[in-house]
Parts: C-alpha cells; sequence; structure tokens
C-alpha cells in the first residue's frame, strides 16, 4: 500500500481535487491511503477568525465563517450531486454550527487558548476531505472517509501536539483498512489526546500525519503531492534555471530546509525515513514528473543544491581571557541557552567566537550577558549561503570554483559541517542573490 498526501494548492478548487483524485485512481491497485490538508487559505481564514473574535468582534468573526462554509457549499454544488450532494451538504452544515458556537465563544470570551485555536483549525481539514470524500463517491469510486482523530494519538501540548507513536500504530491498524480497488481518505495535521480533545501536529504537521500513518502501515512509498516538482537545485523565483533533484538523502534534504528551503520540513518526513520507506515529492500539476525522492541515504558525490537565509545577524565574541581556558564556549552558549535562541554557524580563533543566528528577539539581553566576561560585535544585514551535497569537500577543486565564483563578494564566515554534506558561509544580505546565481550557474548551468 501507498500513503499520498495533498497539500492545501492540491486540493484548491473542483479541479484541483479532481486532479488530486485522478492522480490516486492511477494507483488504485496500490491500495492508496489519501491524506488530505485544508483547502488553500482555509487554515489563514479560520486564524482570521479567532483574531476577530477575541477583539470582540464576534459578527466580523462569524461572517468568515459564513464565507468559509460558503466557499465549500459552492464547490459541493458545482460538482456533486444528488445523495452525495445531501450528504456534503448535511456534513458542511453541522460543521457551520460547530464553527459558530466557536466564534460566539471566543468573542464573549475575548480569548482564545491553544486548546482553542486547535479546535477551531482542524474544520479545515474535516471540510476539505468531506468534499474529496464525497467527489470520488460521485465519480463511482469505493471511498472510505476516516477521522484522523480517531487513530492519531497526541499528547496535550496544543498547536504542536507530539504524536504518541505506540498508541498511534495500534490505533491506525485497526481502524485504517486499505485495500487494492479502493480509496482510504483522512485528514492530515489532527489527531486527539487520550481523552478525545483536539490536537493540531503544528509545522509540517499535514507530511507528518502521512510519515506516521505511512510508518504504522508499512506502506511502500509516501507521496507528497504539492505545486512544485521536487526539491530544486535553488527558489527558482531567484534562479529560473533551477532544476529538480532526483533523490537526495535525509541528511542533505534536513540541511536545505533548515537553511531555506521550504518543501518539506524534515522532522516531519523522519518517520517515514527511520523505517526505510522512500518518500517522493511530486507536483499535482505535472504527475508524470519524477519528482525528487528522499532517502535514508543515496550513492555518488555531488553538490545537491544551494539554499540561503536573509535577515542573519553575526555576533563575535572577543576575550583575551579565551586564551588557554578551557569552559569558555560553554559560558557563551550557557547565554544562548538562557535566552532560547539557537546558533546557525560557529567559527573560532584563539581569541573570539563568531556566530550567525536568525532569531534576534533576544539579542539585546544576550548582548548583556556576554559582556559581563567579554567584548561584543554585532552585525546586522547578513545572509547565510549553503552549499549541500555529498563528498565534494574533499575535491580541492571544490573549493577554488566557489570562491573563483564569489572573487567579487566578501565572505564573512565560513563553516565546514562536521557532516561533511555542508559548506555555509555568510555575505552581506544585498549581496545574496548574486552569490547564489553565480554559485548556481558555476555549479550546475556550466555542466547542462
Amino acid at each position: 500500500m501507498i500513503v499520498m498526501k495533498f497539500g492545501g494548492s492540491s486540493v484548491g478548487s473542483a479541479e484541483m481535487m479532481d486532479k488530486a483524485l485522478d492522480i490516486a485512481v492511477s494507483r488504485l491497485e496500490s491500495a492508496p491511503v489519501v491524506v488530505s490538508s485544508a483547502m488553500s487559505k482555509v487554515t489563514d481564514s479560520l486564524l482570521m477568525m479567532t483574531d476577530l473574535a477575541v477583539t470582540g468582534d464576534g459578527n466580523g468573526a462569524m461572517g468568515v465563517v459564513e464565507k468559509i462554509i460558503q466557499r465549500h457549499l459552492d464547490l459541493a454544488e458545482s460538482f456533486l450531486s444528488g445523495k452525495n450532494l445531501a450528504q456534503a451538504r448535511e456534513r458542511i452544515e453541522g460543521m457551520r454550527r460547530g464553527l459558530l458556537s466557536l466564534a460566539k465563544g471566543l468573542s464573549l470570551l475575548k480569548e482564545c487558548s491553544p486548546r482553542s485555536s486547535d479546535a477551531v483549525v482542524s474544520y479545515g481539514e474535516l471540510l476539505s476531505t468531506t468534499l474529496l470524500a464525497a467527489r470520488a463517491r460521485e465519480r463511482g469510486l469505493k471511498a472510505d472517509l476516516a477521522d484522523s482523530r480517531t487513530f492519531m494519538r497526541t499528547d496535550d501540548r496544543f498547536m504542536s501536539a507530539a504524536p504518541d507513536f505506540r498508541e498511534t500504530r495500534k490505533l491506525t491498524r485497526r481502524k485504517l483498512k486499505p485495500a487494492p480497488g479502493k480509496l482510504v481518505i483522512c485528514q492530515g495535521f489532527i489527531g486527539s489526546t487520550r481523552d478525545g480533545v483536539t490536537t493540531t501536529l503544528g509545522r509540517g504537521g499535514s507530511d507528518y500525519s502521512a510519515t506516521i500513518i505511512g510508518a504504522a502501515l508499512g506502506a511502500e512509498t509516501v507521496e507528497i503531492w504539492t505545486d512544485v516538482s521536487g526539491i530544486l537545485t535553488t527558489d527558482p523565483r531567484l534562479v529560473p534555471e533551477a532544476r529538480s533533484i532526483p533523490k537526495i538523502s535525509y541528511g542533505e534534504a534536513a540541511e536545505l530546509a533548515y537553511f531555506g528551503a521550504k518543501v518539506v520540513h524534515p522532522s516531519s518526513i523522519q518517520p517515514a525515513v527511520e523505517q526505510g520507506i522512500p518518500v517522493f515529492i511530486k507536483n499535482t500539476n505535472d504527475p508524470a514528473h519524477p519528482g525528487t525522492v528522499i532517502l535514508a541515504e543515496t550513492r555518488g558525490r555531488g553538490l545537491r543544491a544551494i539554499a540561503f537565509k536573509k535577515k542573519v545577524t553575526l555576533i563575535n565574541v572577543i576575550s583575551t581571557r579565551m586564551l588557554n581556558a578551557y569552559g569558555f564556549l560553554n559560558r557563551i552558549f550557557t547565554v544562548f541557552e538562557k535566552h532560547k535562541t539557537s546558533v546557525d554557524l560557529v567559527a573560532t580563533s584563539e581569541v573570539s567566537v563568531t556566530m550567525s543566528v536568525e532569531n534576534t528577539a533576544y539579542l539585546k539581553s544576550i548582548v548583556r550577558d556576554l559582556e559581563e566576561f567579554s567584548d561584543v560585535d554585532i552585525r546586522r544585514d547578513k545572509a547565510t549561503i549553503c552549499l549541500v551535497g555529498r563528498d565534494v569537500w574533499e575535491e580541492q577543486s571544490f573549493f577554488v570554483r566557489v570562491f573563483q565564483a564569489l572573487r567579487d563578494i566578501p565572505v564573512k564566515l565560513i563553516s565546514l559541517g562536521a557532516s561533511n554534506i555542508n559548506l555555509s558561509f555568510v555575505v552581506m544580505e544585498e549581496n545574496c542573490d548574486e552569490a547564489v546565481r553565480l554559485l548556481h550557474r558555476e555549479f550546475f548551468e556550466k555542466s547542462s
């Protein structure tokens, strides 16, 4: 069996839902489990509803609810008929009542707890899968609609719940019965506590749901269907010549995600990778394209992709007391731990440590604490560029090519990862775009 996850853009209209179903039907003999996100922009609208409600604007909040519900009713009427339309309307009207009740309650309380927020946003996936399953039946397909809250068991950390993998595996096998010739449709992103309280999985939630289900059922593959043809060699908005990467290791995908690539969050695919299940990233609008497969490990060396992050700040800590002293680095990083700020890159010398950070929310406090035992120099408006690949650094020519391409661009910090899969460096933010274009031209366009 296989798991196929469709993102919001892949189920955002009647046309896209039919494309998603066409893709699922083409794999019908592989016993597909279809995991769906909310329709595009619906989660944002639900969050807008809570924002209006907590300000006491009950009418505005309920107006947003009506727009969301009407969008789904209009879609139902555009591609359903008879019994399928009647059943879909009934379910959607029930969800209208539930959402209006939540909007009214939140506007009276003028606050929205994480628990209430999860209850609100869960409606996005429940609405989209209602339509997807009804449309499948309208097309004559055998389709089971499952409620993910009955098998995706989590803790009670609302808005970012952690799955109970053991219990979820047992419940998933009991509740989902995939079989050749049948679609099983369920929601991504949502689950529930042991007490039956609705939760959400947080960042990368629907992808995470798909890989948890795939791992629980022992899927052959997990496919994540989105609006791009896999993971690309860099951001195509910056470099139109960017092309998809046929295959990539989990470690390489994690490095790319950390340094700015947004196709898939690495933690969300970990359950499948740990079980040795390949994860494919594919394009709903171009299903014939092979996309990218993410594997636990890949063979062959070479540069895979270039990622980048802007709005980076450099913190340079200087102290002669660091010379021949132990415990100095520990003292520095204790400060960052205290202020819950992660460090991206680090470079050290005898008397200084330079670090790059993205989160500057606590920068003033960090500087104050560091200045108790060192001099601190802050450099803003920087960007991090990360070259990710396998074993390319073992070739001396690689470094020559990198810095020859960047000969006119000042580099402020260099970090070669101990994992041997990334080379990262910091440049001025104003030079970032040009640096990425030059590197992509050097490594991906000259040889093509």
